[in-house]
């Protein structure tokens, strides 16, 4: 049954990565159409058709590999100077362009002339380019509203789990006392398991962070802590130890390996599924976007530690990068796990928003062959053709991104060798659910 389940996880996974990837492409086909540009395919996936229809001058289709999808615009690229296709040349950089010129212009057919991508306005080609990522954002803010709204996140509460019986610095990472280890300011004061904190020092404590930034300001005062015990309250009392405590970033996250002096009350906080409110919910995803960001400018520097975990047999980083296939074993996973339906449907569509998040993302990158680098080339030609308009010089006319496949293929070699590595680690040492 477990193996069963586990292969269910990776099957729905699945079919969320298409639907993720097909929705990125209709942004494109959209307003590629919107604007009058012809589309002879739109795939989803890559290698042998499975199945495709024709329907106007559009083939839609899927194909047997679902690790990716494309259309095809008419035009994608100007042609040389002299407004032709030129005879390949010798030079193998040179090459390259010319080939990727001459796709642009395999399907032309009477007719097209007024219909091809570089035609257009930069502004509409800026909106083509962008419509795609922009459609895996708003997917993922529709996935996370509808976990963070209506299912509810695992959290921190104000309700204690247990009653530490001393003080000890977090950094020991020790459970057991010593007997020059002082009584906890918790176990002092009375506090017991199940007890609901409602107000610290006089402020209500609706949530953990609020409760734990006041605790942490209040190293060596006298406070009183109003606590919910069987259905009524009671106000306690106690000193604040000073203790070394982990760190919290700007988000309220700990920041692992790293400790401040700060107040210390000396209890475990329980967990339970909560449900956001709007406002909360705004906030946990700009968060989560900042995180995103910051983890991507970060790739490179982890590429040493993801060889390491494939090649070398060294631990794989919970943050370390994790390609579709250790997705999908997380998928696998949660199916797996003794929890409640509910939660391993919340987890999955968490899931499927992070990687929808983190293709917007990568894919605004500046850097062709990502839509991002099609951004960027419109945007130069806008500002080179507005600028010769204020300097009344002659219209230089389109930029020819077609000059930056060399560069082009060298992004997308460096991208195809980290796709492997991650394949290799998520495969010999995969992330695994804590």
């Amino acid at each position: 049954m477990t193996t069963l389940m586990f292969i269910l996880g990776i099957v729905v996974f699945a079919f969320g990565l298409l639907v993720s990837i097909a929705w990125h492409e209709l942004g494109h086909l959209s307003t590629a159409k919107l604007f009058g540009i012809r589309v002879p395919q739109y795939m989803v996936g890559f290698g042998p058709t499975v199945w495709s229809r024709k329907k106007g001058d559009t083939e839609y289709g899927i194909k047997a590999i679902p690790l990716g999808g494309y259309i095809r615009m008419i035009g994608m690229f100007p042609p040389d100077n002299a407004g032709r296709i030129s005879a390949r040349s010798t030079s193998p950089w040179r090459g390259m362009i010319e080939d990727a010129r001459s796709a642009a212009y395999e399907e032309l057919q009477p007719g097209d002339e007024t219909r091809m991508f570089y035609t257009r306005k930069p502004w509409k080609r800026v909106i083509v380019m962008f419509a795609g990522p922009f459609m895996n954002l708003v997917l993922a803010i529709a996935l996370f509203f509808t976990v963070l709204m209506g299912f509810g996140i695992q959290q921190q509460t104000t309700t204690v789990a247990s009653v530490s019986p001393c003080v000890i610095a977090q950094s020991e990472n020790r459970d057991t006392c010593k007997k020059s280890d002082p009584a906890s300011p918790a176990q002092a004061a009375g506090i017991q398991k199940r007890d609901k904190i409602v107000s610290f020092a006089g402020k209500p404590t609706k949530d953990w962070n609020t409760l734990s930034d006041l605790i942490r300001v209040s190293a060596g005062k006298d406070v009183p802590i109003v606590v919910e015990r069987d259905g009524k309250q009671l106000t306690l009392h106690a000193k604040i130890a000073v203790n070394q405590v982990a760190q919290k970033d700007s988000s309220g996250t700990y920041v692992q390996g790293k400790y401040v002096k700060a107040g210390f009350l000396g209890f475990s906080s329980a967990t339970g599924v909560q449900k956001q409110g709007f406002g909360d919910s705004v906030t946990w995803m700009s968060d989560r976007v900042g995180d995103a960001v910051d983890s991507l400018a970060a790739l490179p520097g982890k590429i040493p530690a993801l060889w390491d975990a494939a090649f070398d047999d060294a631990p794989r980083q919970p943050d370390s990068p994790m390609g579709i296939v250790g997705a999908a074993r997380i998928t696998g996973d949660i199916a797996t796990l003794d929890i409640p339906a509910s939660q391993q449907v919340a987890m999955f569509v968490m899931l499927l928003a992070g990687f929808n998040l983190s293709l917007f993302l990568f894919n605004m990158l500046p850097l062709l062959p990502l839509d991002g680098g099609h951004i960027a080339g419109a945007l130069w030609e806008a500002l080179r053709r507005n600028l010769a308009r204020v300097l009344r010089r002659p219209d230089p006319g389109p930029f020819d991104v077609a000059k930056l496949m060399p560069v082009a293929y060298v992004v997308a070699g460096i991208f195809v060798c980290f796709t492997v590595l991650v394949l290799i680690a998520d495969v010999v040492n995969p992330v695994k659910i804590s």
